[in-house]
């Protein structure tokens, strides 16, 4: 407890008696009797052979019990072990290698090291590290090819988070990491640590082949990423059919089922082949485990074809729509006829092109935008 703040009270013995209150506060000072201590206790590392030097092998972790003035900023120091100084150690407690390991002339090294606090007088602890020399990397990294599919409103993209790589080595130890040749940097960017793919504002209508690679600090594999861009017609919009689905995730649909429920719905709908099917948005409905995917098909000639046609052709194709996958219903408008005799609604769809919602799973990523469906009876 760092303090106490008391309440004193002074009474007389008059009559009435007087009184009067005056607060105390109680400082406790800390006095540096807590040692440093090192999480874990003790450590063991991995270092390649071959790696440059200066290569990052370990971070040492302190904490202290005491007040701050009493603990960090910590000094570190490598008391055995290291008499060949193959090791350094930084003031943030990063060990790094002085020189290049080679697996044949040592496997394994153990070190004592010691962590100083910045009380008076001073606390030390001490932890034992014990680094592995390992063989480098013998297997090359893998990775599975990513085609990103983004939709957004005509030149309202707003960037952000649109996929991810997922890449596997078999060797252990080894770290991987992601780069993108530097004159596509002007559109998007690469994470690389995790492999996430960020796309920059304001990406046009069309396709993009990305330049990716993947390291393992010894071999260098090129990744196919492709990404389709499609800008949205505000007359799309007025022409909108919803496909609703049960028990299906975003990221399922995605990954399992849109590529050929894709292909099937243009075999049902499109009236000739340069017809064009455009998948708008998918996004879950609140509170269910229903699907939404809402889509327009565009004539060759221009135009949209409306939405009671769809319809019409999705309900005497509706059987061959649900080999691929079950389908709820077929929505156009929500008007249930239980309130308005004539069944008649007006239906106003709106997209709200700076909320992306992106579902990315390991070969396809698709960045819609969020839209709301507005439904008033017109009796």
């Amino acid at each position: 407890i760092s303090g106490y703040s008391l309440v004193v009270q002074a009474r007389d013995s008059g009559n009435p008696p007087l009184s009067s209150s005056v607060t105390v506060n109680v400082d406790i000072s800390d006095v540096n009797d807590n040692s440093p201590v090192f999480t874990p206790a003790n450590y063991t590392a991995v270092i390649q052979e071959n790696k440059p030097v200066g290569t990052s092998i370990l971070q040492l972790v302190v904490t202290d019990k005491d007040s701050f003035h009493n603990g960090p900023p910590f000094t570190f120091t490598i008391l055995t072990g290291n008499e060949e100084e193959e090791f350094t150690l930084d003031p943030h407690g990063v060990l790094r290698s002085a020189v290049i390991f080679k697996h044949m002339v040592s496997t394994e090294y153990v070190l004592c090291v010691q962590a100083k606090d910045s009380g008076r007088p001073q606390q030390v602890s001490h932890t034992y590290v014990q680094v592995r020399v390992i063989e480098e990397s013998i297997h090359k990294p893998t990775a599975i090819p990513l085609e990103i599919f983004i939709v957004t409103m005509e030149d309202d993209f707003p960037g952000g988070v649109i996929g991810k790589i997922h890449a596997t080595d078999q060797d252990v130890y080894d770290v991987l990491t992601y780069t993108l040749k530097s004159e596509q940097k002007s559109l998007f960017k690469v994470n690389s640590h995790d492999g996430k793919i960020i796309a920059l504002g304001g990406l046009d209508n069309g396709k993009y082949v990305l330049n990716v690679s993947v390291s393992d600090g010894r071999f260098q594999v090129p990744i196919d990423v492709v990404v389709h861009v499609e800008q949205l017609l505000q007359e799309m919009l007025q022409n909108t059919v919803t496909i609703r689905f049960e028990n299906v995730s975003p990221e399922d649909f995605v990954g399992l089922h849109m590529h050929g429920f894709r292909r099937t719905l243009r075999n049902a709908l499109l009236s000739q082949k340069q017809d064009s099917l455009h998948i708008i948005s998918i996004q879950p409905v609140p509170g269910s485990s229903q699907l939404d995917m809402l889509f327009a098909v565009q004539m060759h000639g221009g135009g949209f074809y409306k939405p009671a046609y769809l319809i019409q052709k999705l309900a005497n194709a509706r059987r061959h729509l649900e080999n691929v996958i079950p389908i709820s219903a077929i929505l156009e408008k929500n008007c249930s006829g239980l309130d308005c005799q004539e069944q008649h609604c007006e239906q106003s769809l709106s997209i709200d092109s700076h909320s992306l919602m992106t579902y990315s799973t390991a070969r396809i990523s698709f960045v819609c935008p969020r839209f709301y469906r507005n439904v008033r009876c017109m009796c």
